[in-house]
């Protein structure tokens, strides 16, 4: 019965580091890529409050995909 639970742990763990680790290029490109806009657009005008939260947002959550691509390779 234990042998069992862990080949569905397993099996689990295999699908979830798929679909989270296969698309990480993609993400840290998209959030990249807004992280740009969002400094070209701040250098031009201010930027609202909203957008402040967003550049913290992108910026920390670039450092963590950039941490996790990190210790999967």
């Amino acid at each position: 019965m234990l042998k069992e639970k862990f080949k569905l742990i397993k099996t689990t763990l295999k699908v979830w580091h798929g679909s989270h680790s296969q698309n990480l290029p993609t993400k840290m490109t998209s959030l990249k890529d807004r992280q740009e806009n969002l400094d070209g657009k701040g250098e031009i005008d201010d930027l609202s409050a909203d957008e402040c939260d967003e550049l913290r947002e992108v910026s920390a959550t670039i450092h963590s995909l950039s941490r996790l691509s990190t210790s999967i390779c």
